[in-house]
């Protein structure tokens, strides 16, 4: 059994110890895996339905939505970052230098602190998978995404996701992951928002407050 799931295991032990559970972990096992599981786990939809269903989600989250082909990816990016008037982009480690286009400053920033991530304009990066039916992004510690605070710190993130990144639901975006299960995982639907607070809603809590979403096809 692999260290993190044995630890699991035992934390899991012990709240139920603590909660008074005579069930042994076997039995909860057994009743686990008899729950009916009825909801969609996979979908036949076609690339093209995914893209607008993705990109309508997006939208909902008020995420600007951007399209390229993989030969234009440079030329694209520069009208974004243009169009938001960003000159100095923080980016993860191994960024296809296809990517990003002259004319702006682009600093790598794997090893920045938080400071030093406040003062970049923003930051680009790739992603692992995205979920169409949620309109999720997800993140890991990789090459072209970085550790977590990239995505955390820069008041703006402009994320590349390519076509052959998008599944439709969340068992399938589980699946893609299953291969790199251990790195750090960041999922994001949107800018950053909170109404926790006065019932107000507040862009920037805990993300960027302007997200855009540039998808290569």
């Amino acid at each position: 059994m692999p260290e993190n799931t044995s630890q699991r295991a035992e934390v899991l032990a012990n709240i139920r110890r603590s909660l008074g559970a005579k069930e042994s972990p076997e039995a909860i096992a057994v009743e686990y895996a008899a729950i009916e599981r009825n909801y969609t786990k996979s979908s036949e939809m076609t690339t093209h339905a995914l893209v607008e269903l993705f990109e309508d989600r997006l939208r909902e989250y008020d995420a600007g939505v951007y399209f390229a082909s993989d030969s234009s990816v440079a030329d694209v990016i520069a009208e974004i970052l243009a169009g938001r008037s960003k000159k100095s982009m923080a980016i993860p480690a191994k960024i296809p230098a296809h990517w990003l286009p002259e004319g702006f400053a682009f600093m790598e920033a794997d090893k920045f602190d938080a400071h030093q991530l406040d003062k970049a304009d923003g930051i680009l990066s790739g992603c692992t998978v995205a979920i169409a039916e949620t309109g999720s992004i997800v993140l890991q510690n990789a090459p072209a995404q970085g550790p977590r605070i990239l995505s955390l710190v820069p008041d703006y993130h402009l994320c590349l996701v390519f076509a052959v990144q998008l599944v439709a639901t969340v068992p399938e975006g589980f699946d893609r992951l299953n291969a790199t299960s251990v790195l750090p995982t960041t999922f994001i639907s949107g800018p950053s928002a909170t109404a926790d607070i006065e019932m107000t809603r507040i862009k920037g809590v805990h993300g960027p407050r302007f997200l855009d979403v540039l998808i290569v096809q």
